[in-house]
């Protein structure tokens, strides 16, 4: 028996494929059943023997071995894993005949499958969305009903004010510094305006002295007769308009100066001003509605309207007094500075037009170089060439 089936193992076939890989043994139940008994029961060697040839040769072909004394076969549990056949893999004899294999998944139909087995993440990642989208539209609508409110309650007291209904919180030392800045204010525009004028019409004359002296100049080369007294002549207008020039950049001075003072350090002072007086508008608009409400029932409601009431109360009072001191300090400062800036400014404009009218060139330097006065070069304020184009 151990004969025949060693033979009948050694006899197989193993089927190549078009690859030169084994392919898949066909399942023999007699064979797996004779081995799985020969594994068991642990058949002596010496009754084997050794076959040679191909399967269904002749007997001859069997030689028989000689005794040999060694340990039994055991089971080994590899041998039916080794047994089952690889996957097949693309055969090349396909693609030379231009037969089309299946391609691998696209990124989009994992997706779509990793959506049909996990759905809920979709949903998640959507709800997310919707409630983020849902909060800032409430966020909108509360702020746009607050600005509301507040609007109504500022209208309705400023009317109040001015129908003389109402009543109104005023510092009156304050609203008399305010008033004061106001009027500065109006009255250094008014001299910033004049200085910018004076400014302009003065550079037209040094304008005209320039070309005057030119014309002097080449009047002199011209005529012979003259030549002396054409000189004199250009020499006093270049001399005028050299002054001249540097009179321009004091006054020019100056006016920066006062424009500063005025637009920005004045102007901000103003913006505080103005935040401070709205911070009023609302403080009393909130302080009337409570009044109002501590006027009413005491019930259950009108208690829980009061404490809101007065919540909103304190909140714009504090606003109110913060601002009223933040218009307090800025008035100080704003007082300091402008006495400083103006006495400077003053002193600058009255040397150098005293000197420039004088004709003292050496002051009128001197005047500049005091307050550190720069005077712009020549063609300065023109355009370049590429600006123009």
């Amino acid at each position: 028996m151990a004969d025949s089936i060693m033979s009948k193992a050694a006899t197989m076939e193993i089927p190549i494929n078009s690859n030169g890989d084994t392919g898949t043994l066909p399942e023999d139940d007699s064979l797996e059943q004779d081995l799985q008994q020969v594994m068991v029961s642990g058949p002596n060697l010496n009754e084997t023997s050794i076959v040679s040839g191909g399967y269904g040769g002749p007997a001859g072909g069997i030689i028989p071995t000689s005794s040999i004394k060694g340990p039994a076969v055991y089971f080994n549990p590899e041998y039916l894993d080794r047994r089952q056949a690889p996957a097949p893999g693309p055969d090349i004899r396909m693609k030379s005949r231009g037969v089309n294999l299946p391609k691998s998944q696209s990124a989009a139909s994992r997706l779509a499958h990793h959506t049909e087995q996990h759905p809920g993440s979709s949903n998640h990642n959507t709800n997310s969305t919707e409630e983020v989208s849902r909060g800032v539209a409430v966020e909108k609508l509360d702020s746009v009903k607050k600005w509301g409110i507040n609007t109504y309650k500022c209208t309705k007291q400023m009317f109040s004010e001015k129908f003389g209904r109402g009543s109104r919180t005023v510092d009156l030392e304050l609203e008399a510094q305010i008033d004061v800045l106001r009027d500065t204010k109006s009255k250094y525009e008014n001299i910033l305006r004049l200085a910018t004028a004076l400014t302009d019409h003065f550079q037209r004359i040094v304008q005209t002295q320039q070309a005057l002296g030119d014309a002097f100049t080449d009047l002199s080369q011209k005529s012979p007769e003259l030549q002396d007294e054409f000189g004199y002549n250009a020499e006093t207008q270049k001399l005028l308009c050299k002054n001249g020039e540097a009179l321009l950049g004091a006054i020019n001075f100056f006016v920066s100066s006062v424009n500063t003072l005025v637009n920005k350090t004045m102007e901000d002072t103003l913006m505080t001003i103005k935040q401070y007086e709205n911070a009023r508008l609302e403080f009393d608009a909130y302080r009337s509605d409570l009044e109002e409400l501590s006027l009413g029932p005491r019930d259950a409601a009108g208690v829980v309207r009061i404490e809101m009431a007065q919540h909103e109360y304190q909140i714009h009072r504090d606003k109110y007094e913060r601002l009223r001191s933040d218009v307090t300090i800025k008035l100080k400062f704003l007082e300091e500075n402008k006495v400083k800036v103006m006495h400077k400014q003053l002193l600058l404009f009255h040397n150098a037009i005293s000197a420039y009218f004088a004709g003292n060139q050496q002051q009128l330097e001197q005047t500049l170089i005091q307050f550190n006065v720069k005077l712009k070069p020549p063609g300065s304020d023109k355009p370049s060439w590429l600006e123009e184009q």
